[in-house]
């Protein structure tokens, strides 16, 4: 396989520039759906990818580019790193498609403006990235174009404060307006030397998180031009390749015997995407689309999200009940006002993001740090692994912390 793309996140509260920042590290404007462009803010995850390149002639940091071709010496650049970007929500109300973001992501971009400093949402997302052990982090001071000097050393100042004693403590602090460009190629350079890509296994079984189903016929195709629904998302280890033999659990729903159950769905490999590139096997790293030989009326709307992909006979467990070791922080954050936090109880719901699945489940058993809940739709996730818990404050889910599955 080939050099892995780095796959990064961009985290931090709405309206703090994180698609704005997307569109001028790689040209694309990542909020593509209607309710998108309508409200002015991102809603389901968005994906771009960018290159990075190295002028042999530019000094500094100008010499980190995304053209093929230096624009000032007119030569040709050197390919340093390939990138793919996951532009997440930034709402409060869309925290879970937050969450289910980051165990596909090797660092994340956590921006900060620097007119409005630190807002509920930034506190919860670098929790978010903390709970998620995601170590590679750079803080994106954005809007810089919109204070004074002695503003943007405040804010600074207050970044650097926020930051002390969390994973992202030692993070650059890189000023930037990414409506205006500025800064954009330290920025760059930056993104080099921090994001490389994680060691990940090739030779295990397959495995791929799903984070976004599309049926991508337009309305009118003829019934023999019709083309099998589409999953994207990343690939976690192993290989895929096309003629692949696989199955998507935990499956679709369906009502035998007036019992609701969930059936695997077994099917084949038809294509592989890298961004727009089509290639014949897929490994880890990367934003990545998988043609499956299904009914697209499957896939559509996002409705196979939170699935895995993987080989027959290979596949992780399917929970209905997890049994989970929790950890949960001290305070509750992402409000307007931090509370301290309340234990546990029988009865109440929690939302569990597991891998990029998203759930509710109902606590039926509480035994010192562990508890059982009952999942209102079932997860595939291997044992030991972590989720994010949320629970219901004030009308809305906050994240409070994590678990061990047992």
């Amino acid at each position: 396989m080939s050099e892995q793309i780095v796959n990064i996140m961009t985290a931090g509260h709405v309206d703090h520039g994180k698609t704005t920042l997307l569109k001028a590290l790689t040209g694309k404007w990542t909020d593509e759906h209607s309710e998108e462009m309508k409200r002015g803010i991102t809603i389901r995850l968005g994906y771009a990818n960018c290159t990075v390149y190295k002028c042999s002639k530019c000094k500094g940091s100008q010499a980190y580019q995304t053209t093929k071709k230096c624009l000032k010496h007119m030569c040709d650049n050197e390919k340093i790193r390939e990138f793919s970007f996951i532009d997440v929500p930034g709402h409060e109300t869309l925290m879970a498609t937050m969450l289910s973001a980051t165990p596909i992501v090797d660092g994340a971009l956590l921006l900060i403006a620097a007119n409005e400093g630190i807002q509920p949402q930034t506190k919860e997302h670098l929790t978010a990235i903390e709970i998620a052990g995601i170590k590679n982090i750079i803080i994106v001071q954005n809007k810089i174009d919109l204070v004074d000097d002695k503003q943007a050393l405040k804010n600074y100042n207050e970044i650097k404060d926020f930051v002390k004693g969390t994973i992202a403590e030692n993070a650059p602090i890189i000023p930037v307006s990414a409506q205006q460009f500025v800064n954009i190629d330290i920025l760059l350079k930056e993104m080099v030397n921090i994001f490389k890509p994680l060691p990940k296994d090739e030779k295990a079984d397959p495995l791929m998180l799903v984070a976004r189903s599309f049926d991508i016929n337009k309305p009118g195709t003829p019934i023999l031009e019709i083309k099998g629904g589409v999953v994207g998302g990343s690939v976690k280890q192993g290989v895929f390749k096309v003629g692949d033999e696989v199955v998507l659990l935990p499956g679709i729903k369906k009502i035998i015997n007036n019992i609701t159950t969930w059936v695997p769905v077994k099917t084949r490999i038809n294509s592989l995407f890298i961004g727009n590139k089509s290639v014949k096997k897929l490994g880890p790293g990367g934003s990545t689309s998988i043609g499956l030989n299904i009914d697209p009326f499957l896939s559509k709307a996002d409705s196979l999200a939170g699935s895995v992909l993987a080989h027959p006979g290979k596949e992780p467990p399917v929970f209905n009940e997890l049994n989970l070791k929790i950890h949960l922080m001290k305070r509750i954050v992402g409000a307007s006002k931090e509370v301290n936090m309340e234990p546990l109880k029988v009865n109440e719901a929690l939302v569990i993001n597991a891998w990029s699945a998203k759930t509710v489940g109902v606590i039926t058993n509480i035994k010192e740090n562990n508890i059982t809940l009952k999942l209102k739709l079932p997860v595939c996730i291997n044992k030991k692994e972590k989720v994010a818990l949320s629970r219901l404050f004030n009308n809305r889910w906050r994240l409070v912390g994590w678990a061990e599955i047992l």
